[in-house]
């Protein structure tokens, strides 16, 4: 709130730099998925805009038509010079500190509040305010009443959604407090079950150290009655609730498909550890919707009191005054819920979790924000240097030697280009991957909450280069010294040794990533092997966004499983010694595999579909599952027909390519970006849009068209170009299915960002770890 406060107020004493304006900068304080909620503030300024336009075009002195009159900011420079030469009242002087009451006369507005349906079924909040403006008769009065029409309907909105939210997030707390209930009971039942009394053992209760709201807030300190603070715990709610199934592994969902699995409790320090860490999670995000919950009315107020200024700037008149009183005894300002909510919650929270370690409780509700370090921007510029030099060297080092003619380039580029080209893909995905960052962070899609980074580990567009371009440095470096090697003399008898390069190259790769040390972004690592495992698994576990986004991009990475598939063969046959990938080319088995490995990520999705289908009974998973299989076809259809050629086969494999081409490409443009719309305000696009420019989304549907017709390549015989290699075609082919990956993957987020949106979903929904007979929260 305080940095909220000081933007807007201005730079502060001994600052040069300009304050943001207050519409940037209350745009980029919202809550994305609730910007639709706050006081359209843009559409006010318009309104107010036309006011002072008419103003100014109306506005002439009587005696000279031609000469407008004195502009109120000269006519304040007047005054103030008059107020100059006046007798001075004192610092300590009262008078002028309270406006004199105005008459009837100079009233300009009347604000009433009515209740928007019988008032004894009726709260404080559900109330529809409503101004009266009394000098519509006057000439442009008409533009003033819409405004205050305006403003009242944008009043109401905000105070009708912050009222939802708040029953919402009291809804929560007792839900939240009841959890707690059950977690201190289990708790006992584990910890002390072992050393109690007879007394309590036989009736069941436990005394149970609790947090007395009332004694905070009087904020005593009398410590003289022992017993003050303690009630006793009754474990009889144990009796009444089941733990649900708080850790999700493949053996556990094959025990929930072929045997029903017990919920009932077993008061192990297991079940306490787990359900801690969920009802922990539970708070944390509960506290982050108050945080937002508070800051939404913070900042409305604020907006409030902004346009109602300027409202007085521009007409002359004192109407700010009335409103804002109306807005300060409004539900959006009286209301203490929230704030009560936060106090409570970081009191549970720090006694419950983090043993009255209120500095460690306050690191883990409110995380720091995540500073940018420009040490990162350092190394960044520096890689991206490295790596162009590096390319112009290899570029004349293969100029100089004349290698595109030499006799071994059709040895090399069938068994070193593979290697190699492996980590341009990668390469060439984070780079698509940083551009989808920075698009999202500019167009304010919260692409952190969507995927579930844990706040502040999420990467941002500089830190994806760093990474892109770190790795770029190691592999152009490893082609320059393979080339070196190769050609200099006094090395070429080492051919062994320098066909281990790229083999080193990708055990380092491995190596970093698999790491467990706090080195190299560690909680992204283990969040992107956490998804690869559960795509591995399909579908034995929940597919959840992040877990199907990964798949996908495995689809477009079709062409790097094959180089790995290579890198088995080459290295493990033992044909790196020799520089011949004859056994990988000749061997059927081999050849079985390479079919295989490109129908493994398209199977992977057809199982998440399955999955989700399952346990969501969402009948469109079942064509996306349809439209996979679909791919799987072609994909097979296309491998056989390029292993062993035929019309026949030539024709199954288009048709099925092209089947695959339309039902994919309808379905990216359609389901996952949901455009095409008829009926849209904005013809064949979505009603609403994140990018300025309606032109985009068109484009981006023309490439993603022909991008995706790229694969068709294979099954009309365009393998080999006379200025290229196969191996040369084959990459550029997958670059382009790498490109298109990286356009859907913005377009994709940015449909589930409005879904979002729509639907006000700002925080992660966190599973309790326990539930409740029927009727038991009414015993």
């Amino acid at each position: 709130m305080k940095q909220i406060v000081r933007t807007v107020g201005g730079g502060g004493r001994g600052s040069h730099k300009p304050a943001m304006k207050f519409g940037k900068e209350f745009a980029s304080q919202m809550v994305p998925e609730w910007q639709e909620a706050y006081m359209n503030y843009h559409n006010l300024k318009i309104l107010l805009k036309q006011i002072l336009i008419f103003r100014r075009r109306h506005t002439r002195s009587p005696e000279n038509p031609a000469k407008p009159r004195l502009s109120p900011s000269k006519a304040g420079s007047l005054t103030r010079r008059v107020s100059l030469f006046r007798a001075f009242s004192g610092l300590t002087s009262r008078y002028g500190t309270t406006s004199p009451k105005k008459d009837q006369e100079d009233e300009v507005i009347l604000v009433s509040a009515m209740q928007t349906t019988d008032e004894e079924e009726q709260g404080e909040g559900d109330r529809s305010y409503r101004t009266t403006f009394l000098r519509s008769s006057e000439e442009g009065g008409d533009l003033e009443l819409v405004f205050f029409r305006g403003l009242d309907h944008e009043f109401n909105k905000v105070v009708q959604f912050y009222k939802n939210k708040v029953e919402e997030v009291v809804k929560e707390a007792e839900e939240l407090s009841t959890q707690m209930d059950v977690l201190i009971a289990l708790r006992i039942k584990v910890n002390h079950n072992n050393h109690v009394s007879p007394f309590e053992r036989n009736t069941g209760t436990y005394p149970m150290e609790v947090i007395d709201e009332e004694q905070q807030e009087k904020k005593s300190n009398d410590t003289k009655d022992d017993t003050k603070g303690y009630k006793m715990a009754s474990l009889e709610v144990l009796n009444h609730i089941k733990i649900n199934h708080t850790t999700e592994t493949p053996l556990s969902t094959m025990k929930n498909v072929f045997k029903s699995l017990s919920l009932d409790l077993h008061y192990n320090k297991n079940e306490v550890r787990d359900a801690e860490e969920k009802l922990k999670q539970a708070f944390i995000e509960f506290h982050e919707k108050l945080r937002f919950l508070k800051n939404y009315a913070f900042l409305n107020q604020l907006a409030f009191s902004k346009i109602m200024k300027k409202y007085d700037k521009i007409t002359s008149r004192n109407a700010s005054d009335a409103y804002l009183q109306m807005v300060e005894e409004s539900y959006l300002s009286q209301s203490d819920e929230v704030a009560k909510l936060i106090e409570r919650v970081e009191s549970a929270f720090v006694k419950h979790f983090c043993n009255g370690n209120r500095h460690l409780g306050m690191n883990s509700l409110r995380p720091k924000a995540k500073r940018e370090k420009h040490r990162i921007t350092f190394f960044m510029g520096c890689f991206f240097g490295f790596s162009l030099a590096l390319m112009v060297a290899i570029i004349v080092s293969v100029h100089a030697r004349n290698l595109l003619k030499s006799e071994g380039r059709t040895q090399y580029m069938n068994t070193i280009f593979p290697l190699y080209s492996l980590f341009g893909f990668m390469v060439l995905h984070m780079l698509m991957y940083a551009g989808n960052v920075y698009f999202w962070m500019r167009y304010r899609v919260n692409y952190s909450f969507i995927f579930g980074f844990k706040p502040g580990t999420e990467l941002g567009y500089k830190e994806v280069l760093l990474l892109s371009s770190g790795l770029s440095v190691l592999t152009l470096a490893a082609i320059l010294s393979n080339l070196e090697m190769d050609l200099d003399p006094k090395t070429n008898s080492y051919k062994a040794l320098t066909e281990l390069l790229p083999l080193v190259l990708v055990i380092v790769v491995i190596l970093i990533t698999v790491c467990p040390f706090d080195i190299f972004y560690r909680a992204n690592r283990y969040f992107l092997l956490v998804c690869l495992w559960h795509c591995i698994c399909a579908p034995l576990y929940s597919v959840t966004l992040p877990d199907f986004f990964l798949a996908d991009q495995l689809t477009s990475q079709v062409q790097l499983l094959r180089n790995l598939q290579f890198y088995v063969c080459y290295y493990g046959w033992g044909d790196f010694k020799m520089r011949n990938a004859e056994t990988c080319n000749n061997s059927e088995v081999y050849d079985v595999i390479f079919i295989v490995i490109a129908v493994v990520p398209y199977w992977i999705r057809v199982l998440q579909c399955i999955r989700r289908l399952h346990d969501g009974r969402d009948s469109t998973q079942a064509l996306n599952g349809l439209k996979y299989f679909s791919t799987i076809v072609a994909v097979v259809a296309r491998a056989i027909y390029t292993q062993k050629k035929g019309i026949t086969l030539k024709i199954i494999a288009a048709s099925t390519s092209g089947v695959a081409t339309i039902f994919s490409t309808y379905w990216d443009l359609v389901m996952d970006w949901g455009l095409l719309c008829r009926n849209s305000e904005n013809p064949w696009l979505r009603d609403k849009l994140i990018l300025p420019s309606r032109s985009i989304y068109f484009i981006a549907m023309v490439l993603n068209v022909i991008l995706r017709l790229a694969w068709m390549q294979t099954v009309l015989d365009f393998h080999e170009a006379p200025f290229l290699h196969r191996n040369a075609l084959i990459a550029i082919v997958a670059s382009l299915e790498i490109i298109r990956r990286g356009l859907w993957n913005f377009f994709r987020l940015e449909n589930e960002h409005l879904n979002n949106v729509g639907k006000f979903r700002a925080v992660k929904s966190v599973p309790l770890p326990f539930s409740y007979e029927d009727g038991y929260k009414n015993l």
